[in-house]
């Protein structure tokens, strides 16, 4: 008997867009032969399972069950694919949790720190790994513009601590510029991160692991844009091109994935994640940030590695699914 596949979309963030993209690329990508695969749009108001174009069911929120043809539709998997609130930050994960039902990404503790920028990047210092020097700012709090430069020079980037796909991120080149960036990125959440600039090869690499020791590691995505950081037009409308596998010696190709496969321990990681790095001129990567829930359009970084590993996309969502169903 099929195993019903919930792909969770939504959440109640600017980054909406960018899950409702994922989710129609997870859909391409699970096989429909193994499992019936259903997309729910989870938001504040509003938790529904669509059954064809315009045509939704009521989640119940005791089971998150379903009506299909007034029959009962119990849900065995979900694969969230929320990016931001509540699907990045373990909330939903909690709830999941509470109710019994098996999900696709990390624990709820691991979703929560890695979520916040901030305290994901000291936790990982802590254990040796490069992180760029950085401020919190929680809304209300003051700093001078002199002693965020005196701390950090310019420029800086200036972004929401609990966000992502780049929303509310500014990149910051004069001191003029500062309360503009900060006042855009308490816009997008409840903190702001201030990080010291750090010029180099930007790179990503997933992996995933499964309870049967199982490691996958991915090929480097390098990724090159004429912008002025990987912001959202370089990342979802075209304007940077993604090299896969990266451009770089396979030592240091090596040295990164080893460094992402300790990390996803470390953190304590399960499901697929994802993790960005910036490589300075001295050959060093320095870790950027964690990515629990990893965009899953046909574009996205994860599907690229997949390919290049020469690896089916449809065996690893395969993977992923029945390692927390067994």
């Amino acid at each position: 008997m099929k195993k019903n596949i919930a792909i969770i979309a939504g959440g109640d963030s600017s980054e909406i867009v960018v899950s409702l993209k994922s989710a129609e690329g997870l859909y391409s990508f699970i096989d429909k032969e193994k499992y019936n695969v259903y997309i729910a749009l989870v938001k504040k108001d509003e938790w529904v399972v669509k059954l064809a174009e315009n045509e939704y069911s009521l989640i119940d929120k005791n089971d998150f069950s379903f009506l299909q043809n007034g029959k009962k539709v119990q849900v065995d998997f979900a694969y969230i694919t929320i990016h931001g609130t509540p699907g990045e930050d373990g909330r939903l994960q909690g709830y999941f949790d509470l109710i019994g039902l098996p999900y696709s990404s990390c624990s709820l503790l691991t979703s929560a720190i890695t979520f916040n920028k901030f305290v994901c990047n000291n936790y990982l210092k802590n254990f040796g790994v490069r992180v760029a020097d950085s401020i919190r700012l929680f809304a209300g709090e003051q700093m001078t513009e002199e002693a965020i430069v005196q701390r950090l020079g310019l420029p800086v980037f200036i972004k929401p601590n609990d966000g992502g796909s780049s929303f509310g991120v500014t990149k910051v080149k004069t001191e003029s510029q500062i309360r503009p960036a900060i006042a855009k990125a308490f816009a997008e959440g409840k903190e702001v991160i201030i990080e010291k600039y750090m010029e180099g090869t930007e790179v990503t690499c997933g992996c995933y692991k499964t309870k049967k020791g199982k490691e996958v590691v991915f090929p480097l995505t390098e990724v090159v844009t004429e912008n002025e950081f990987f912001d959202f037009d370089a990342k979802y409308n075209g304007q940077s091109d993604e090299i896969t596998p990266a451009r770089l010696p396979e030592a240091l190709t090596k040295k990164i994935q080893q460094q992402t496969s300790r990390i996803y321990d470390l953190l304590g990681a399960k499901g697929l994640i994802r993790v960005d790095y910036i490589i300075l001129a001295d050959n060093e990567p320095y870790m950027l940030e964690v990515n629990t829930v990893p965009g899953m359009t046909v574009a996205s970084f994860i599907p690229q590695q997949v390919r290049a590993a020469g690896l089916d996309i449809q065996e690893v969502m395969s993977d992923l699914i029945e390692n927390e169903l067994n």
